[in-house]
């Protein structure tokens, strides 16, 4: 091998390192961005959290007389429609809705074990008149 050959490969060893180490140096540097990245986003997840649980906090009625400060029965979450949209079920006013007095529908509550007085109070008739609706034989073909 001549000097000439032997100087042109150091050369190529010396450039093939280098390059290697430039390689080396930028896996490193991203994966220091990576962690360092990872380690901001999980400070910032914290925060978000530490805010939520102040709020929620700040939400929460504090029980009146209780000194240890022991909360009530956790609440039911809300789920569904309420927690996208906020919206709460309107709660109608049913007092003077008619319930129709139906003999078949009679019948068959009883069949599943409605108790006569339940289905006197949902009908809103006496206990007398549903034993009569589930004795008339008159009824009992149809």
């Amino acid at each position: 091998m001549t000097d000439r050959e032997r100087q042109r490969a150091e050369a190529r060893e010396a450039r093939a390192q280098e390059r290697s180490a430039m390689a080396q140096a930028r896996v490193d540097r991203r994966a220091a961005e990576r962690d360092q990245a990872s380690q901001v986003r999980q400070q910032s997840r914290e925060a978000r959290q530490r805010e939520v649980d102040e709020r929620m906090a700040a939400l929460r009625p504090t029980p009146a007389g209780t000194d240890d400060g022991a909360e009530s029965a956790p609440r039911r979450r809300a789920s569904g429609a309420i927690r996208r949209t906020g919206d709460v079920r309107i709660e109608r006013d049913t007092r003077h809705y008619a319930t129709r007095v139906d003999i078949r529908r009679i019948r068959e509550l009883s069949r599943r074990g409605a108790s006569v007085s339940g289905l006197a109070t949902v009908f809103g008739i006496t206990a007398e008149e549903v034993e009569a609706a589930l004795a008339d034989p008159q009824v009992a073909g149809e």
